[in-house]
């Protein structure tokens, strides 16, 4: 056997060790905030930097604000680069979600809990299907996200939801209607960003309120990627189903990497997990039992 072929067999050993099945998304394409995405409300809350390659949300004591992607998708990856509020944050959230748009509406969401000075941010996920959710999990982030920016990314695609920070997976939502487990497929949703006082709420349950000598409060933002199946709200499928890059077979899971990865988002900085939570739940959700995601 030549060495050509040896290196060549080498090589799909090692992938196959690696987990080839599985892939890093593509690099996000970072655009202007307005080739994707409009305000919503409090317009004059939004402040506009670099031709609108940076954006910063404010949050004062008469309103926060927010903006949303100008189309609806059906699965796809979308990214954003964003720097959190500095300092007493406390009673704050800032929101980076998927949402469709009607009362049993499915939903993907980011939300990053304000914290009292020097206490770490507390990142939420959840994820809502035919109009419920209860399925949150919390981690602290691995570094300070007030600092700089990072990056939050959903890669969306009919096997599994995806959560990136930094594209270290954070948590997988797989699909799990074999088990009766619903699961976003066939409802467009548009994408959404916000910066909001929920001080009954946000931080400790709501014993922590916001602090209004402190505002107003900044979140900024970059980056504004969307790859995605544009589809009208009507839509119950994507036209180009299977030919894009996050339809392929090597996305509907992840490789022995990522999973490494995930396992240790879990181990060191996860703090609640709905899979693990016996009160509200006696009997374990058949998607924990399944995929791992406990």
């Amino acid at each position: 056997m030549g060495s050509r072929q040896l290196w060549t067999l080498s090589l799909g050993f090692l992938m196959l060790l690696s987990g080839a099945l599985g892939a890093a998304p593509k690099k996000p394409v970072d655009v202007p905030f307005g080739r994707n995405y409009v305000p919503t409300w409090a317009f004059d809350h939004i402040k506009y930097y670099n031709g609108g390659s940076e954006i910063q949300l404010v949050l004062d004591n008469y309103t926060g604000t927010g903006f949303q992607s100008k189309g609806s998708y059906l699965f796809g990856h979308f990214s954003m680069h964003i720097k959190m509020v500095a300092g007493d944050s406390a009673g704050t959230v800032t929101a980076f979600y998927l949402s469709s748009q009607n009362s049993e509406h499915d939903e993907i969401d980011f939300e990053f809990l304000g914290n009292r000075t020097g206490q770490p941010y507390i990142l939420q996920t959840n994820v809502y299907t035919g109009g419920k959710g209860d399925k949150e999990q919390r981690i602290y982030l691995w570094f300070d996200p007030t600092k700089a920016y990072h990056t939050y990314s959903v890669l969306w695609n009919l096997y599994q939801i995806v959560f990136f920070v930094d594209d270290v997976p954070i948590r997988v939502f797989k699909n799990n209607k074999d088990l009766g487990v619903k699961f976003p497929f066939n409802q467009p949703m548009k994408i959404y960003s916000s910066l909001w006082n929920a001080d009954d709420w946000a931080t400790r349950g709501g014993l922590e309120k916001t602090d209004w000598s402190k505002a107003p409060f900044v979140a900024s933002y970059r980056g504004f990627h969307i790859d995605g199946c544009e589809a009208s709200v009507q839509a119950k499928y994507c036209d180009t189903q299977g030919k894009r890059w996050w339809d392929q077979k090597e996305f509907q899971d992840l490789d022995s990497f990522q999973w490494r990865r995930l396992r240790w988002v879990r181990k060191k900085y996860t703090i609640y997990n709905y899979c693990t939570d016996r009160v509200r739940f006696p009997t374990i959700p058949a998607e924990c039992k399944r995929d791992r995601d406990i």
